[in-house]
């Protein structure tokens, strides 16, 4: 059996957690305390910074996620209209055990961008691996550190 040619569906951009407003007093405390710190040791640029990351936090945690369209197809992965050829990207993994839901992981030859995370539906999983494994090969791929910790705080 010949696999699909393309497989696309659409999730939102990322998992929202409402924040309550202990949430919120607690980046304020934070955000406050560090900035006078800063102050009392003659750092007022990093005062003002540390003022302007909290305020952007805050808006960041408000936000609620954009829903993306996600194809698979036999020329490479979309991500929100923006191609990523198989060329670009080197191995892939689908982690079915995550907390929330699937995810397609991919690493990616990309620098800036190393790997692509991508919310996998149920349904979609063995469609999609049928495609990706004459794409790509298929490894071990876990979520960076940095990402599971701000997933923790609610981001």
């Amino acid at each position: 059996m010949e696999p699909a040619r393309a497989i696309s569906w659409e999730a939102p951009e990322h998992n929202h957690n409402e924040k309550g407003k202990e949430w919120f007093l607690a980046l304020a405390i934070l955000v406050a305390s560090i900035s006078v710190a800063a102050y009392l040791f003659d750092n007022i640029l990093f005062s003002l910074l540390a003022v302007v990351t909290g305020g952007t936090m805050a808006l960041a945690a408000t936000k609620k996620p954009r829903i993306i369209p996600f194809a698979v197809t036999i020329r490479g992965i979309v991500i929100d209209d923006r191609l990523y050829p198989y060329s670009t990207l080197k191995a892939y993994h689908i982690d079915e055990d995550h907390l929330e839901g699937p995810r397609l992981l991919v690493l990616s030859k990309q620098k800036i961008m190393p790997i692509l995370i991508i919310p996998l539906p149920d349904d979609y999983i063995d469609d999609v691996e049928d495609i990706l494994r004459e794409k790509l090969e298929e490894e071990l791929i876990e979520e960076p550190l940095f990402l599971i910790l701000l997933e923790k705080f609610g981001f």
